[in-house]
């Protein structure tokens, strides 16, 4: 496909439904494409025209998704900034928008107004900053001029769950790539489906896995807010059965709160779910099982849910799981993948580690690891490096592959990934995986889900497990929820915990995507700037 021929849309039939407020907006893309040319003509008054960045903060607005055409039209890439992340603080925000817009020397940056007050001065006295509703040109439509094929057109800046963001570069072929592995995924039918996201644009799961690939194959695409998701769980599939969606996207947890919140409440219209791409974060199998429960009634396939493995260096999907095929998963004993064995168990096993598969190698992709460890990656969508970096890209991209930074294993050639390199901690000696200890933290009935990190806040004189946590609800007894949390960390990996520290609602640190960022969960402990709701010593 070649992308950017879809930016004329002159014969499309798609619609455009964005969130607005409190209503949707209806545009046809045809219509979309026309105010994006206009948009282009003004930004190209501004300086943007081809081999120029323009920063990018991008929102779920109709005026973001029409400036954000109009850039490519114009000629320049777009470099997509990360959103404050939850826990930080504007200061903190500002000072991470300095260092990377340092690297990134853009022509412009471009923002909703509701993020002016957080540009600190050194952004605003030397880079010019308009507003997305402000590209409303009043000149014609000029020329589009977008980047070649080889060109960078998008600079996206990785989730930063384990250390500062990076900008990974992507051209335009690999956006090509990566729009027709993710049409093989889903099973989609170009002009045809219907895909629905409440995924925040800025993230490559919500950019490159709905908006564009909606647009780029004339899809209907009904865009929401993570803001409203997060104030009504229940409108993901609601929304989806009003508009007979036959695509989404989102994350493990995202799923859990939406099935919660549903309770016994119906739908407006069957639903028309053919695919549901799950990832960004550990899928989790009694979340999917329930979900589907929950949902089977309203017209849910048990083949809906599709568990995948991803990343923005790859531009977004590396494996999955057959669109037609139902999920999978195996118990592995958590103890002998810490040793480097997968060995499968009962489901009930004290030791047992439940693993759910992130499907196959995708088209032209291929996946190595030995028999457990660092997953490495090969994609036509992979990205030329990280823009400004060139250590870093050294480090993780050779001769072609990528060095994820993820560990997992294959087996009878699906993927089954265990967390990141980072999420392995040393305890006297021992090897563990703090994921597999949050992942059983979260089942506990009054932790909140997702809400779990596991920290080492220990010195030279030897480790200090330290767990992280929000509690559901108010828990009277948060000494016996501590204790509970203790006894699974050493059943499943015989490790003991020194501390539980309970925070408020919205505390713990994560990406706009759910991960948990663990090295600001260190940094908020060694700085003591934690502020708990209670503290349980363990030791």
């Amino acid at each position: 496909m070649q992308f950017f021929d879809a930016l004329t849309h002159g014969d499309s039939h798609g619609v455009l439904h964005v969130w607005n407020g409190d209503e949707f907006e209806h545009t046809p893309w045809r219509d979309v494409a026309r105010d994006a040319r206009r948009a282009a003509a003004e930004l190209r008054s501004l300086g943007v025209r081809p081999g120029t960045r323009v920063a990018c903060i991008l929102t779920n607005t109709p005026d973001t998704v029409r400036g954000l055409l109009g850039v490519w039209l114009a000629g320049g890439a777009v470099a997509s900034l990360p959103l404050p992340t939850r826990g930080q603080s504007p200061e903190a925000y500002g000072e991470q928008l300095v260092a990377l817009l340092a690297r990134l020397d853009p022509e412009l940056l471009l923002l909703d107004d509701a993020f002016a007050p957080l540009l600190p001065q050194e952004v605003t006295r030397g880079l010019p900053v308009r507003g997305w509703s402000t590209l409303h040109g009043t000149s014609g439509p000029l020329e589009p001029s977008p980047p070649g094929r080889d060109d960078v057109a998008f600079v996206q800046y990785s989730s930063g769950s384990t250390s500062t963001p990076k900008g990974c570069a992507l051209t335009t072929r690999a956006i090509e790539e990566q729009l027709e592995i993710i049409l093989h995924l889903t099973g989609g039918r170009p002009g045809a489906d219907t895909v629905t996201s409440w995924l925040p644009l800025s993230h490559d799961m919500g950019m490159f896995g709905c908006l564009l690939y909606s647009w780029a194959y004339d899809f209907d695409f009904v865009l929401s807010t993570p803001e409203r998701f997060g104030m009504a769980p229940r409108s993901w599939f609601r929304d989806m059965s009003e508009y007979g969606s036959t695509m989404t996207a989102g994350t493990s947890t995202a799923v859990h709160l939406a099935t919660r919140a549903q309770g016994s409440g119906g739908l407006p219209k069957p639903l028309r779910l053919r695919a549901a791409v799950i990832g960004a974060e550990r899928v989790d199998w009694d979340t999917l099982t329930a979900a589907t429960a929950k949902f089977r009634p309203f017209g849910l396939a048990d083949t809906a849910f599709q568990p995948a493995y991803g990343m923005a260096e790859a531009t977004l999907a590396v494996t999955g799981k057959p669109w037609a095929d139902k999920p999978g998963s195996i118990a592995v004993d958590g103890a002998a993948i810490l040793d480097g064995t997968v060995s499968e168990v009962a489901p009930d096993h004290p030791r047992a580690t439940r693993l759910v598969s992130n499907g196959v190698a995708l088209p032209g992709v291929s996946v190595r690891i030995g028999a457990v460890g660092q997953i490495e990656v090969s994609s036509p969508s992979l990205a030329n490096g990280y823009h400004g970096d060139p250590e870093l890209t050294a480090e993780r991209f050779r001769d072609g592959w990528l060095r994820t930074g993820d560990l997992g294993f294959v087996r009878d050639d699906e993927l089954y990934v265990l967390g990141r390199v980072d999420d392995m901690l040393s305890v006297s000696g021992r090897k563990i995986y703090a994921s597999e200890i949050e992942a059983a933290v979260d089942s506990l009935t009054h932790i909140r889900k997702g809400c779990a990190a596991l920290v080492d806040a220990g010195t030279s004189n030897g480790s200090q497990l330290v767990l992280l946590a929000e509690p559901m609800g108010n828990p009277r007894d948060y000494r016996r929820l501590a204790e509970e949390a203790a006894s699974l960390a050493m059943d499943k990996a015989g490790v003991a915990l020194s501390e539980c520290l309970f925070l408020p609602r919205g505390a713990l640190p994560k990406t706009p995507s759910g991960k948990i960022q663990r090295f600001r969960c260190r940094a908020l402990l060694s700085q003591g700037l934690v502020q708990p709701l209670a503290r349980v010593s363990l030791d």
